[in-house]
């Protein structure tokens, strides 16, 4: 296996710190943009209890810091169409002034309102900012196997994706409401040929048929404007990979694909470990060692084109409770810890704040934070300084952030990956 050494890994981050068969029909565009993509996803649901809004993404600067945005989620309904998953936050909510990119209050008059008039608002004071709609997400992928499962069906679903969130034919509006808000299509289905939330329909068929829904989904975007992107969100594990990807063939008809670089490890096992490691740890106890750098080449001996892997990078941490011993580190532990919204989990903005002691292994790429009972695996803007790197390093394609809402208020890890690439 090859690994970085650990002058290369200082070197990495010294320049981190101050760097700062396909149809032809049916292939990818030429990329546009040389730059590095910086994609962060913005939640849907994020404008409820968390109270983050997209005039957030302005305020803190990290719109400027971005190249894509994606909005998550839009639905696979069980007929095979697509569908909103909240049309009361996408188009209906009358956004007050307080929370306007503008600081204009949305009227009851107007058609479009919401978070896709915000987005609108937020690409015309960033240009070159482009927002993509978000098809799946771990609740959301349940009816994608159907709905990819017939030509007759691969075509339908694409034609109500494009109809619905690039023409901008939403449901009660006049024709072309919501065109212009967006400009591709990510999917995010998880996941084809092997397990994902439960209930989730999956077949053996899905791996060739995803192929075959993002070809048709892609002389669709085509037809309508060439200059639409198309994109995917890929898993880390290897077996997941073989179970549901043509790796080469899918990548062939992608801008590029988001593939994931978190929850390595989680709560959901007896054992602490790191959830978002750059390199695989030699001393890591488990059978199966996972590792951003180790899903990379699985990507690319796949047939990825390096260019077209953006990394992801997590804005939360994993956590364990009832951990005792050492530094806490690939120790037993009793549960998932306490966490604001879910069990185990936590934002960054939370965890910075937390007390403990923080340690960081510049070899693996991870840091971590044990107080004697709880333990979080995290990445702070020195990790994703690091990643950055390494990201450069390799000639990959830049960086995907899950989820804007998760950093803080300086938008400190949309920075810090800003300040590498670009």
């Amino acid at each position: 296996m090859v690994r970085l050494s650990r002058s290369l890994l200082a070197a990495a981050l010294s320049l981190g710190l101050t760097a700062i068969a396909v149809p032809a029909q049916a292939q990818a565009h030429p990329t546009q943009d040389a730059r590095f993509k910086r994609v962060g996803y913005f939640i849907q649901w994020g404008i409820y209890a968390r109270n983050f809004h997209v005039r957030d993404l302005q305020t803190s600067g990290a719109a400027g810091k971005l190249t894509h945005i994606n909005y998550a989620f839009g639905n696979v309904a069980e007929d095979g169409t697509c569908v909103s998953a909240d049309a009361w936050a996408d188009w209906q909510r009358p956004v007050p002034a307080e929370q306007s990119v503008d600081g204009v209050a949305d009227t009851a008059e107007q058609p479009l309102k919401g978070n896709l008039n915000e987005l609108k608002e937020l690409k015309a004071k960033n240009p070159g900012l482009k927002v993509l709609i978000s098809l799946g997400g771990w609740t959301g992928s349940k009816y994608f196997s159907d709905a990819v499962l017939t030509a007759e069906s691969r075509a339908r679903l694409a034609a109500s994706c494009v109809g619905l969130w690039l023409k901008g034919d939403l449901p009660g509006l006049p024709a072309g409401t919501g065109a212009g808000v967006f400009d591709g299509i990510d999917l995010d289905w998880e996941w084809p040929g092997s397990a994902g939330n439960d209930g989730n329909v999956i077949r053996p068929e899905d791996r060739r048929n995803f192929t075959l829904f993002v070809a048709e989904l892609r002389r669709q975007m085509d037809a309508y404007d060439r200059r639409a992107e198309l994109t995917a969100f890929l898993p880390a594990a290897a077996a997941k990979i073989d179970a549901g990807f043509e790796v080469a063939k899918v990548f062939g008809l992608l801008d590029f694909a988001t593939v994931q670089g978190y929850d390595l490890r989680g709560p959901w096992e007896p054992r602490t470990a790191h959830h978002g490691n750059l390199l695989t740890d030699r001393r890591d106890p488990n059978e199966v060692r996972y590792s951003v750098d180790q899903t990379v080449r699985d990507y690319v001996n796949r047939g990825a084109p390096k260019r077209k892997i953006v990394v992801g990078v997590p804005g939360y941490g994993q956590g364990w409770t009832g951990v005792q011993g050492g530094n806490g580190l690939y120790r037993p532990a009793t549960g998932p810890a306490q966490g604001t919204w879910a069990a185990g989990t936590e934002d960054y903005k939370v965890l910075v704040d937390k007390p403990g002691k923080r340690y960081r292994d510049l070899v693996t790429g991870a840091m971590w934070l044990y107080d004697g009972n709880d333990f979080w695996s995290y990445d702070d803007p020195a990790v994703l300084l690091q990643k950055a790197a390494y990201i450069r390093l390799k000639g990959l394609g830049g960086s995907m952030m899950w989820s804007l809402d998760q950093d803080d208020a300086k938008a400190s890890l949309s920075s810090a990956l800003y300040s590498v690439l670009r």
